[in-house]
């Protein structure tokens, strides 16, 4: 992404700090549901890089560190600080988001009730 394409402010800056913060390289450590053992616990995929074969390129993105934080609604999200954010993998973004999300569902059926 170049600054001629950010888009707000300087969020493309913020980007590219979380990214070479990040190696250019995913983050996720397990929270996604994948230990990462293979490639020493830490997510292998690279910005630019290939998740798999028949895929397009993959684009990292800057997101809460802390997987409750991806449940922070965008604008607050926006507003955290470099050293609270992290480059994800679309991937385990999602997975990570979706447990956090689970995690935090209330109960329901007929044990919710006592």
């Amino acid at each position: 992404m170049s600054e001629r394409t950010a888009p707000l402010g300087d969020t493309g800056g913020l980007w590219q700090a979380v990214l070479a913060a990040a190696a250019g390289r995913c983050q996720c450590r397990g929270t996604c549901g994948r230990s990462h053992d293979k490639d020493g616990g830490r997510c292998p995929v690279a910005h630019g890089g290939y998740a798999r074969h028949g895929t397009g390129p993959v684009s990292l993105l800057a997101a809460p560190t802390e997987p409750d934080g991806l449940l922070l609604p965008a604008h607050r999200a926006a507003a955290l600080p470099k050293r609270e954010l992290a480059a994800w993998c679309p991937t385990c973004h999602d997975a990570t988001r979706r447990t956090a999300r689970q995690a935090t569902a209330p109960a329901t059926g007929p044990d919710a009730l006592f």
